[in-house]
């Protein structure tokens, strides 16, 4: 039986995703107590040290996170997000979520850590329900 050798060649094409920024905003005027990191943009692979090392650096007792802005989170994000959530836990500190679009509340229960976030609509009622 002959014995065919191919060679299969497919042109190489170095395309990049185009790096979306994530922007975070330290809102001030807040009560004693209180944090808010208004984010915006993607939390992904490519941006979250940023976010992270924010979190991580977080002291305050109450730290509110608006994701209104945040079109989506990937694997890495939402590992910063739970990292964030089980180094405050661990600390007695409450970790909140505002405004979390549907695509990335579906990232969170498809990854089933859903359930350890407390989710308001906006910043004033996360406000009130940590006083």
């Amino acid at each position: 039986m002959p014995r065919f050798n191919t060679i299969f060649t497919f042109p190489y094409y170095d395309v990049r995703m185009p790096q979306e920024s994530l922007n975070i905003e330290d809102v001030s005027g807040l009560p004693d107590g209180q944090r808010v990191l208004r984010l915006t943009g993607p939390v992904t692979i490519a941006n979250f040290f940023q976010f992270q090392s924010l979190v991580r650096g977080n002291t305050f007792r109450h730290l509110i996170l608006d994701m209104t802005d945040v079109p989506y989170m990937d694997s890495a994000g939402i590992g910063a997000l739970v990292g964030a959530y089980v180094n405050h836990q661990k600390e007695g500190r409450s970790l909140a979520l505002v405004g979390v679009t549907d695509r990335v509340r579906g990232a969170l229960q498809v990854t089933r850590v859903e359930q350890f976030f407390k989710f308001y609509p906006n910043q004033a009622a996360a406000q009130d329900a940590l006083k």
